[in-house]
């Protein structure tokens, strides 16, 4: 009787999974090259008509105004008819590919109407057009803005969770939005003799919907009647509690501002750091 003996894999091991993490990107972050998922804001579908809008507006005065001009020489005798004709074709393609081409190109995505609304086209990975974005969009809005009356540039953004018309499909490209409304902040300055322990405190396992609380009774606490303001932040404190650590020996309100204090800066820090990243990648 012969044994066989067990056969022995001698090839290499695959990469498990853990070892190369999937990236995980939702419909409204960018993923840079580097890996590093970006949250945008991309402009409303709205928003997207009302500043298509005030360009086709803007492109139709433009163009009636110089077919005026160009009926006045005709009428005057100074231009041939068939010249008037080239001229009105040469006019159409420079208004509607070559000025849209250019803007876009010389202004990093913005034109009149995106001005307008507060928005300027991007890339996927959130960085400054190109010539070729740019050309691209005005080519195919010429069939989807202008021969559909914008009837497929709408059908194609409500179907896109970016609000994309087919230029920006095909280009690559999204209208992100650029003004957003300012913010009122309530400054929380970390209380006295807290330096230290902010250096190496750990806050941030406290879950959001505390954190919301917490910072909303730090904001409002000076308006709470004394009695009322005591018994909150021993309550708040006493959720806080297994979520920080260390725990510094304070009462429980001073507890509650220096937890949101802490918090803030570092928050401040990585939105700032991210800032900075994603006006790298626009330049």
């Amino acid at each position: 009787m012969t044994s066989v003996a067990p056969r022995v894999d001698t090839r290499a091991p695959r990469p498990s999974a853990a070892r190369h993490p999937a990236v995980v990107v939702e419909h409204d972050e960018v993923l840079t090259g580097e890996a590093v998922a970006l949250d945008v804001q991309p402009i409303g579908l709205i928003l997207r008509v009302a500043g298509t809008a005030i360009d086709i507006a803007a492109t139709v005065l433009v163009y009636l105004g110089l077919i005026l001009i160009l009926s006045r020489l005709l009428v005057a005798g100074i231009l041939p008819e068939n010249v008037m004709q080239i001229l009105s074709i040469v006019l159409l393609v420079v208004l509607l590919i070559v000025v849209p081409t250019a803007i876009e190109t010389a202004t990093r995505g913005r034109s009149l109407g995106k001005l307008a609304v507060g928005g300027r086209i991007v890339r996927l990975d959130g960085g400054a057009i190109s010539f070729r974005h740019a050309f691209i969009r005005a080519v195919v809005g010429v069939l989807e803005i202008y021969f559909t009356l914008g009837g497929l540039a709408l059908l194609v953004g409500v179907f896109t969770p970016r609000s994309q018309r087919l230029g920006d499909l095909v280009a690559g490209t999204y209208a992100e939005r650029t003004r957003t409304p300012k913010l009122v902040t309530h400054e929380t300055p970390l209380p006295h003799g807290l330096e230290a322990w902010a250096a190496i405190a750990d806050v941030g396992r406290l879950p959001d919907r505390l954190a919301r609380r917490v910072a909303q009774f730090v904001a409002g606490a000076e308006a709470m009647h004394p009695a009322a303001r005591l018994r909150v932040a021993a309550e708040l404190a006493a959720e806080v509690h297994p979520h920080v650590s260390p725990v510094p020996p304070v009462d429980p309100e001073t507890l509650l501002r220096a937890v949101v204090a802490v918090r803030r800066a570092r928050e401040l820090h990585a939105l700032t750091a991210r800032a900075e990243r994603v006006a790298r990648l626009s330049r």
